[in-house]
């Protein structure tokens, strides 16, 4: 199953991919040559393929657990000041998506969406310090009911130029749903409440909609 963001893109790697043979298969004599630039385009298709994926994922709704809004690495486990919307001290749990992780956003809470907002920006390495105020990037804040609001920000990457987001205010959404997409490399933070019990540890490996990050 692959995401609906991604079917433009794939229908134009096909026909890019069946041209590209047809062209191999016509011009290029030397047999070696002619078989390793059909498999490198061919990888290079399955690549796109698995980007795209949209897996399947089996959330377990419960109001008082932070869940990981997308597949990655967790790359900071930090409290920090968070200048844009609490304008206060909150943990920070920011999680890293290689090209090659599933890159559907979720939301990691059920609630209401107070604040959504889009900020264009410059294309540093996901993982660098100031990417998360310097790079492209939305952030949105969910409100729950048990927690109250948490805040997670979708940001670009050395690659990626463009984010999707769904989440509009005075929106009420479900834990774990299709919240957006990034393409192509990217990192997503998350702000909790200090108090909260953090589930998971830097370099651990998360799956969206599924791993618990936090709970109250």
């Amino acid at each position: 199953m692959f995401h609906k963001e991604g079917f433009k893109i794939i229908l134009y790697a096909a026909l890019i991919l069946v041209s590209s043979l047809l062209l191999i298969d016509n011009f290029i004599e030397i047999y070696w040559l002619q078989k390793s630039l059909m498999i490198l385009i061919l990888v290079f298709f399955i690549l796109i393929l698995q980007f795209f994926r949209d897996p399947k994922r089996n959330t377990n709704l419960i109001d008082d657990h932070v869940i990981a809004p997308a597949d990655g690495k967790v790359v900071v486990i930090e409290e920090v000041f968070e200048n844009e919307y609490f304008k206060g001290k909150k943990r920070q749990i920011s999680i890293f998506m290689s090209p090659l992780n599933v890159h559907v956003t979720r939301y990691p809470v059920s609630g209401l969406v107070k604040y959504s907002k889009y900020h264009p920006g410059k294309y540093l390495v996901a993982w660098h310090p100031k990417s998360s105020v310097d790079n492209e990037r939305t952030t949105i804040v969910v409100e729950n009911p048990s927690i109250g609001e948490i805040l997670y920000r979708q940001i670009a990457g050395a690659v990626a130029r463009r984010i999707v987001n769904y989440a509009k205010k005075d929106r009420q959404v479900i834990q774990g749903e299709d919240a957006g997409f990034i393409k192509f490399g990217s990192r997503i933070d998350i702000f909790v409440p200090l108090d909260m019990k953090i589930h998971v540890e830097l370099d651990q490996k998360t799956k969206g909609g599924e791993t618990i990050i936090a709970s109250k």
